[in-house]
């Protein structure tokens, strides 16, 4: 992708740094290394900081499909990853806070993991009860209901800087697992990925229905647009999925989504047709409605109960996981529908510059 523009200090110094060579301005290494110390200490919430989303989004992105005009050796240069551990330490911190305001583990699922016998019926059901929780307000029901043509496209946009790579951060699990959840999460992987045929994977229905509303689909073009929050969504996957002592999170991660997303895409595909879109742009969130209804039984039970089964220490991580996805969902839906109900773009950026 393009590289980005910078919001800040850490970011503007992380970008520069890397239209050069690794290793080769020391220097420059060593500063940024203090700057984002210092930075990230002094953030008030890391969560809805501009600056250092950006910077975590882009080192993130070293390990995808890179950067424009930055050379791939990057990628694993110490000081880079020194400098994601900077920024991921505290990021992790605001994400478990975040967990614990939304909604604290349920009893029961407290009792299963001290006892060390979770039971993989117990913890789907203990997920499904998380879904069941969500008390705030619904995008997916504004957009079926109330959103205009414009808002449409700003709700596209937001969701394009994930949805245009659908599923990769949660392959990183793959060889993390084994057994019952790596098989589920290698069955849920195949449907997101098209099942072998490229046309059909889940990132090239949604760039079709971006391009159904003259949006330019290649990925990352609208990374400019997106708050902080949006950004930090992704880079919650990125964080789970990349780090091995977080595969616990980043099962339950997947589980809560493929949970929590049958409906909301009935609502949304209902919203675009509400504006006259057919079947080419309706086309990724009907697929979801079927698709998700299925894989929620397979994330609940066998991925993410497979996995507490197996390994019954990461219990916690897995509500964990599941309890942040959800929390960080409230927070950018929020910051969406109170834009649109003042009458504000819920973007950085108007529409016409995206």
């Amino acid at each position: 992708m393009k590289r980005p523009k910078p919001r800040g200090p850490v970011s503007a110094e992380l970008i520069d740094l890397l239209t050069g060579g690794p290793g080769i301005d020391m220097p420059a290494q060593s500063e940024l290394l203090g700057l984002v110390s210092e930075t990230a200490r002094l953030a008030d919430d890391i969560l809805t900081d501009d600056d250092l989303q950006l910077a975590l989004f882009c080192l993130y992105e070293l390990h995808y499909g890179g950067l424009e005009g930055v050379d791939d050796a990057w990628e694993w240069e110490p000081a880079l990853i020194a400098v994601r551990r900077l920024l991921e330490e505290p990021f992790e911190q605001a994400l478990r806070s975040a967990a614990l305001v939304a909604a604290g583990p349920p009893a029961d699922g407290k009792n299963a993991a001290a006892e060390g016998k979770p039971d993989s019926d117990a913890v789907a059901d203990m997920l499904f009860a998380l879904a069941a929780q969500d008390s705030g307000p619904s995008l997916s029901r504004y957009v079926a209901k109330k959103a205009t043509a414009e808002q449409l496209a700003e709700f596209l946009i937001h969701k394009s800087v994930y949805q245009l790579k659908e599923a990769d951060p949660h392959t990183w699990a793959i060889p993390r697992l084994a057994g019952r959840p790596k098989a589920a999460l290698v069955e849920i992987q195949a449907d997101e990925y098209g099942g072998g045929r490229p046309h059909r994977m889940h990132s090239a229905l949604f760039a079709r229905t971006m391009d159904g509303l003259g949006l330019n689909s290649s990925y990352g073009s609208y990374v400019d647009a997106v708050p902080a929050v949006a950004l930090a969504s992704v880079n919650m996957m990125s964080l789970f999925g990349l780090n091995r002592r977080l595969r616990g999170a980043i099962t339950g991660h997947l589980a809560i989504y493929e949970m929590t997303s049958s409906r909301p895409n009935q609502l949304y595909g209902r919203g675009f047709r509400r504006h006259g879109f057919g079947a080419e742009v309706t086309e990724y969130f009907d697929e979801h409605v079927e698709a998700d209804a299925v894989h929620e039984q397979i994330a609940g039970r066998d991925l993410a109960g497979g996995l507490a089964e197996a390994e019954p220490e990461l219990l916690e991580d897995i509500l964990f996981g599941a309890t942040a996805a959800l929390a960080i969902d409230a927070r950018l839906t929020a910051h969406i529908v109170e834009a649109w109900q003042d009458g504000r773009s819920s973007l950085r950026t108007s529409l016409t510059t995206a």
